[in-house]
């Protein structure tokens, strides 16, 4: 397996991370997904694709690093993502191990990210990967 940060302009990012990411992200399209990594790069955006031995893109993450106050700094998982006919074979280990490089040598103290109340599968590998339920998300839909 071979994991790859894609940056802005890299075709690889809607050739092959992108429909690996539309399995998470259905509503997204070609033209939100370089808009939304056009606005959130300056911020701190990055994504990072997994490729299997053949070559094809099994996985997805989106990322970032910010600085708060209450865990100073960390890493925040926005998209974590593994193609349905790749999971269980550890394509989501490699890419949280990657992360958490990144976290490591960025000086972070914490990797988080959130997740859907109905992804339970996605919960039960959250926990055997170490992470653990933190906090509470609330949210408020604007639209």
């Amino acid at each position: 397996m071979k994991i790859i940060d894609l940056e802005p302009g890299d075709p690889r990012l809607h050739d092959d991370l992108l429909p690996v990411l539309l399995e998470l992200r259905p509503h997204l399209t070609g033209e939100l997904f370089r808009e939304i990594y056009a606005k959130g790069h300056p911020q701190g955006l990055r994504f990072t694709a997994a490729y299997a031995d053949d070559g094809s893109c099994v996985g997805a993450a989106g990322w970032r690093i910010t600085d708060n106050t209450s865990q100073i700094r960390k890493l925040y998982v926005d998209d974590l993502v593994t193609a349905a006919h790749a999971r269980s074979t550890g394509v989501g280990h490699h890419l949280l191990a990657h992360l958490e490089a990144h976290a490591r040598a960025a000086g972070c103290h914490h990797l988080n990210l959130d997740s859907g109340t109905h992804r339970t599968d996605a919960h039960r590998f959250y926990h055997r990967e170490g992470l653990t339920i933190a906090a509470f998300n609330f949210d408020k839909e604007l639209s």
